[in-house]
C-alpha cells in the first residue's frame, strides 16, 4: 500500500481556513450550481404528492408514483458507475441534469394544462428516477477532480453535506408555501429551472483531462472488474454491508413507526415534524463542526458517530417523552453528518479515480437496496411483534454492528495519512 507523502496539516481553527476549499474555483462553481439544483429537488416531492392528491388520486396511487421514482434509481446505479468511469463524471451529471430538468418542465406543463393522469405521472417520475440513478455514482466520483489540494477533500464533502442538510429543511417548507400560493406546477417549474442552473455550472467546469476507460470492453466485464476491486477492499464492503443493514433494520422502521408513535403518543404530525426538523438541524450543526477537522482514524470515528442513529429509536421504544425523542434526533443528525462526510472522503481519498464511479455505484446500491424492504416490512412486523420491539431490535443491531465493525482492523486502523489503495 502506498503512503501519501503530503503532510497533513494540524487542525485549522480560523473560519477562513475551514472554508479554504471555496478558494478552489471549480469546486465553488460546482457547489453553487449543485446547491441551487438540490434546493429545487428537495421541493419537488411535496409538489408531486399534492399533484397526485389534487387530481383525485388515492393513497395507493401516491404509493405507485413514489415507487416509480425509487425503483429506476436502484436499477441504473451500476450502469451509471460504468458510464461515469468510461466517459467522465461531468458529462454524465450534465446529461442527468438536462434530462431531469426537461422531465420537470414537461410535468409542470401537463399540470398547468390539466392533462396529468396518474399513469403519466408514473412515467415521468420513472424517467426522473433514471436521471437520479445515473447522477449518484458520478457525483461520488467527481470531487477529486474539483479539489486540487487533496487535504481539502473532507471540507468539500462537508460543505456538500451541509447543502443537503439545509435543503431538507428549507426545501419542503418553501414547496409548501409555493404550492399553497401557486399550485404544484409552479414548484416543478422552479425545480426545472434549478436543474438548468446546475447544468450550466457543470458545463463551465474546467477539469483535468483524465482519459476514460472506453476501450471496447463490455459494460458487463467492467462491472465484474469493478466488483473485484470493491470486494478487494474490506473496509469498503464491510461498511457498505453495515449501512445496508442499518437502512433495513434501523432507519426504515424509524421512518415508518416513528410517525405512528408520534400520532398515538406524542401529539401527532406537529410532533413528528419537530423531530425530523431537529434531525436536519443536527446534521447542519454536525457539518459545521466537521469543517477543518481531520480525525486520525476517520473510519473508526465515522463508525462511532453512526451509533448516534440508535438514540431516537431507543427513545421511541422506551416510550420516552417528546423532549427525549427530539434530543435523540438532534444527536443522530450530528452523527449522520460526521459519518457521511468521513465515509465519502475515505472513498474518494483511497480509491483510484479511474475506479471511483463503479465502486461508488456498488456502495450506493449495497447501502440502499434493502431500504424499500424495510419500509414495507416495518408495519406488518410491528403489528405482529409490537412497535417498541421492532424499534428496539434496530437499536440493538446498531450498537452491536458498530462494535463488530470497530473490531475489524481494516476499519479501525485505517489512518488519514495513508494514500490510495494499490
Amino acid at each position: 500500500m502506498a503512503v501519501d507523502t503530503e503532510r497533513i496539516p494540524a487542525r485549522p481553527r480560523r473560519l477562513g481556513d475551514r472554508l479554504a476549499v471555496l478558494g478552489e474555483r471549480e469546486f465553488t462553481r460546482f457547489f453553487i450550481g449543485y446547491t441551487t439544483s438540490l434546493l429545487g429537488s428537495s421541493m419537488a416531492p411535496v409538489a408531486v404528492a399534492f399533484s397526485v392528491l389534487d387530481s383525485g388520486g388515492t393513497g395507493t396511487d401516491l404509493g405507485w408514483v413514489m415507487a416509480a421514482r425509487i425503483l429506476p434509481v436502484v436499477l441504473v446505479l451500476l450502469a451509471g458507475g460504468v458510464i461515469a468511469d468510461r466517459f467522465g463524471s461531468r458529462r454524465l451529471m450534465l446529461g442527468s441534469d438536462v434530462l431531469r430538468g426537461l422531465v420537470q418542465a414537461l410535468f409542470a406543463g401537463l399540470l398547468a394544462a390539466g392533462h396529468a393522469p396518474v399513469r403519466a405521472m408514473v412515467a415521468l417520475v420513472a424517467v426522473w428516477g433514471i436521471g437520479e440513478g445515473l447522477f449518484m455514482p458520478a457525483f461520488g466520483a467527481i470531487l477529486p477532480d474539483l479539489v486540487r489540494r487533496k487535504e481539502l477533500l473532507a471540507d468539500g464533502n462537508t460543505l456538500l453535506g451541509l447543502s443537503r442538510s439545509v435543503s431538507t429543511v428549507a426545501g419542503p417548507a418553501l414547496a409548501g408555501l409555493v404550492t399553497a400560493a401557486r399550485g404544484p406546477a409552479a414548484v416543478l417549474l422552479v425545480d426545472a429551472v434549478t436543474y438548468g442552473v446546475g447544468a450550466l455550472a457543470l458545463a463551465g467546469l474546467r477539469l483535468p483531462d483524465r482519459p476514460g476507460t472506453d476501450d471496447g470492453t463490455s459494460m458487463l466485464r467492467e462491472l465484474r472488474a469493478g466488483w473485484s476491486e470493491f470486494a478487494a477492499r474490506p473496509w469498503l464492503w464491510i461498511t457498505t454491508a453495515q449501512m445496508g443493514l442499518f437502512n433495513l433494520l434501523v432507519w426504515a422502521p424509524f421512518l415508518v413507526l416513528g410517525p405512528l408513535t408520534a400520532q398515538r403518543e406524542l401529539g401527532g404530525a406537529r410532533a413528528w415534524g419537530l423531530v425530523m426538523g431537529v434531525y436536519g438541524a443536527g446534521a447542519v450543526l454536525g457539518g459545521l463542526w466537521m469543517l477543518g477537522r481531520r480525525p486520525g482514524r476517520p473510519l473508526a470515528v465515522a463508525t462511532v458517530a453512526g451509533l448516534a442513529w440508535a438514540l431516537p429509536s431507543a427513545a421511541l421504544a422506551a416510550g420516552a417523552s417528546l423532549v427525549w425523542v427530539v434530543a435523540g434526533a438532534l444527536v443522530a443528525g450530528v452523527g449522520s453528518a460526521v459519518c457521511g462526510t468521513l465515509f465519502s472522503t475515505t472513498t474518494q481519498r483511497w480509491v483510484p479515480v479511474e475506479l471511483l464511479g463503479r465502486l461508488t455505484s456498488f456502495g450506493s446500491l449495497g447501502a440502499f437496496v434493502l431500504g424499500p424492504l424495510g419500509l414495507a416490512a416495518a408495519g406488518p412486523l410491528a403489528a405482529r411483534l409490537g412497535t417498541g420491539e421492532v424499534l428496539l431490535l434496530g437499536v440493538v443491531w446498531q450498537v452491536a454492528a458498530g462494535v463488530v465493525v470497530l473490531g475489524v482492523p481494516a476499519v479501525r486502523n485505517r489512518r488519514w495519512e495513508e494514500g490510495p489503495d494499490n
